[in-house]
């Protein structure tokens, strides 16, 4: 049993730490074998000491971190934990295309999961990938870092997203404001990925130019979508005629994915999933793959997981 003092310096170890020691519990996590007490800017660790050494060295990577970028997120810890301190490159991932973008304040986003990677790479050889699975899967995230990547990389001209405004339906003139800012709010969950990927300002100028589009899945009928990257979210709520439709829009240089928990389907009882039919329909396809997640692909607060087990389990 060795005993371990280092000083944190050049930071306010607040920002390490984190408010009632929230991000320092996350660093805990990864040393379950060591006992860790914080006082003030001093860190003590205790335990084997292979353990110490490779804790001493990953809050070296946060304090470098934090001097750098002025800010230490759960998702920065994750990069960080997995990053060797004198390569800058990661242990677990081989190749450094396994990072897909480099986002706004030093986040680096790349595929964390098993599942995720095949997303990554069934998407490199097919034009066509179904991601299916519960949410909090990262299915949708990682679908817009590869979208994001890929017109980087000039591999495209434009990143079109969509998603059924299912909710809206005939309801929707009842909700203030114009078209835009009433379809908006369905539209959220793809803008979230894009700011954490692309600055605000060249986000706001990509979006203005057309560069980026993002639209309910209604608008796309009767377009023909090529040389962009494509991806329809929440496609469980796509009725089978649209998805026939959408599916029908791809040019011949365009990327699509699709994304989409069957078991969360918002459609009328008795208007069926698009998504289920296609699934059955193209099985077996040439160049269109599905990926399955499933809860250990679950990268949202741990009690996500508890809960869709706890449902499956009822549902079952």
């Amino acid at each position: 049993m060795s005993e371990k003092v280092i000083e944190i310096s050049g930071i306010n170890p607040l920002d390490l730490y984190g408010i009632n020691e929230s991000k320092l519990s996350v660093i805990k996590s990864y040393f379950p074998k060591l006992k860790v007490i914080a006082r003030g800017d001093i860190l003590k660790a205790i335990g084997d000491d292979n353990e110490i050494s490779l804790f001493e060295e990953k809050i070296g990577l946060m304090m470098e971190h934090l001097l750098k970028y002025k800010q230490l997120t759960e998702n920065n810890i994750e990069r960080l934990m997995d990053e060797d301190a004198s390569t800058g490159e990661s242990k677990t991932l081989k190749h450094e295309d396994d990072v897909l973008v480099f986002g706004n304040g030093g986040l680096t986003v790349k595929a964390k999961t098993a599942n995720q990677r095949k997303l990554v790479k069934e998407s490199e050889k097919n034009d066509l990938v179904f991601a299916v699975g519960p949410a909090g899967t990262g299915k949708t995230y990682t679908a817009v870092a590869l979208a994001v990547r890929a017109l980087k990389n000039k591999e495209v001209k434009k990143i079109i997203l969509t998603r059924p405004a299912v909710e809206s339906g005939e309801n929707l003139g009842f909700l203030p404001g114009d078209l835009k800012e009433k379809l908006d709010p369905y539209m959220q969950p793809l803008y979230d990925g894009l700011r954490d990927m692309v600055p605000s300002e060249k986000l706001a100028e990509m979006l203005e130019a057309g560069t980026i589009q993002i639209a309910p899945l209604a608008f796309m009928r009767g377009r023909t979508l090529d040389k962009c990257f494509v991806i329809l979210d929440e496609a469980q709520n796509a009725t089978e005629s649209q998805l026939k439709m959408f599916l029908t829009r791809m040019g011949k240089s365009a990327k699509f994915i699709l994304t989409g928990d069957p078991t969360q389907i918002d459609l009328p009882k008795r208007q069926p999933s698009g998504l289920i039919q296609a699934l059955t329909i193209l099985k077996g396809v040439k160049d269109i793959s599905v990926v399955t997640f499933d809860e250990n692909d679950i990268i949202r607060h741990k009690l996500v997981k508890a809960i869709i087990g706890a449902y499956k389990t009822v549902e079952d």
